[in-house]
């Protein structure tokens, strides 16, 4: 599989695409904005076999472009059961971050819950509910990557003080994903990519003592 990250908007968010090399099949993950850059990484694949766009929480800067991309390549959008009602109330989505930003509300394709596993072709990506930073939080994992939002980041974790969000429904999260057996390539909603046993190793949030 390919991933291509993709980074724009008012608050830095990483949109990623991931293409299944053995059918051509495309995913967008996060469309948190609208730029010339994401348009050209998106045009440069088949339209029709961009097929999916997938939401990891329904925050404006994570899913302020879906519109946008769901014109240009007809893909149908998933996001979770908790968070699906951010897609119609921008009030919702902004998760009083900043009041004066709206998007364009959009009616979702799917909704997924927990343990669901959506197809791409022949990748098979597992939906983990991770809730902390909203209620309907989760990562994607598909082979050997997580594509986990604003749950965990290089060395630090997503806020939890926004509406829906708590840092006890964080901490369990983040021991979730520190349960994983083995090692994961980590794709996080903002800032570098990393790797899960580097976090385990070096992210003091992952240690349940940082939450008192």
């Amino acid at each position: 599989m390919k991933i291509n990250a993709i980074t724009g908007g008012l608050l830095e968010e990483n949109c990623y695409l991931l293409t299944d090399d053995e059918t051509g099949l495309s995913a967008v993950i996060d469309p948190g904005f609208t730029s010339a850059r994401l348009d050209e990484a998106i045009r440069a694949l088949p339209a029709e076999k961009v097929t999916l766009c997938l939401l990891t929480h329904g925050h404006f800067d994570h899913i302020d472009g879906v519109p946008h991309v769901k014109e240009l390549t007809g893909c149908e959008v998933y996001i979770s059961r908790p968070d699906a009602p951010c897609a119609g109330d921008p009030e919702i989505s902004q998760g009083s971050m900043l009041p004066s930003i709206r998007h364009e509300s959009f009616v979702p394709d799917h909704i997924f819950d927990d343990g669901d596993v959506i197809e791409l072709g022949s990748l098979k990506i597992k939906v983990l509910f991770t809730p902390g930073h909203t209620v309907g939080s989760c990562c994607f994992l598909v082979n050997d990557v997580i594509f986990s939002g604003d749950t965990l980041f290089a060395g630090s974790m997503g806020r939890t003080d926004l509406a829906t969000g708590s840092s006890r429904d964080m901490q369990e999260s983040l021991q979730k994903l520190a349960d994983l057996e083995g090692d994961y390539y980590v794709y996080p909603g903002h800032g570098p990519s990393t790797t899960l046993e580097r976090e385990r190793r070096y992210n003091p949030f992952l240690n349940e003592e940082e939450f008192y």
